[in-house]
């Protein structure tokens, strides 16, 4: 259960906030709503998601080699693990639904974030 600012509850039923905190750093910065997304869309999709990249510091080795800092760093943006093309399909076909803005297909994971503007990629 996390407590906002506001005083606001946000409880996540399929989620730790520790599960996204970046694997170089320690550092957790993520965004609490978009957790809370994360959660509304596992439940939608009705199978477990891995995440393999939640936050990630300015410093880690992935941010720091980019001109430009990713989503990971703002917060917003996480690696869910998949294992076929039928789950594949669902997460992508909900994530939409949800208003996700940022989705990068690869052969393994599909990355989410939730930027500002409509991006879909896929990674080779």
């Amino acid at each position: 259960m996390v407590r906002l600012s506001k005083g606001t509850l946000l409880t996540y039923s399929y989620f730790t906030l520790d599960e996204f905190k970046c694997q170089q750093t320690g550092e957790n910065q993520i965004s609490k709503d978009f957790v809370a997304l994360l959660d509304e869309l596992r439940g939608l999709c009705g199978f477990p998601f891995v995440i393999t990249s939640g936050y990630r510091s300015p410093f880690h080795t992935i941010e720091a080699s980019k001109a430009v800092l990713g989503m990971h760093t703002k917060g917003i943006a996480a690696d869910i693990a998949v294992n076929n093309s039928t789950d594949r399909f669902i997460l992508i076909d909900w994530a939409l639904s949800l208003g996700f803005s940022g989705i990068g297909i690869g052969s393994d994971f599909i990355h989410l974030d939730t930027r500002e503007s409509k991006l879909m990629w896929v990674y080779s």
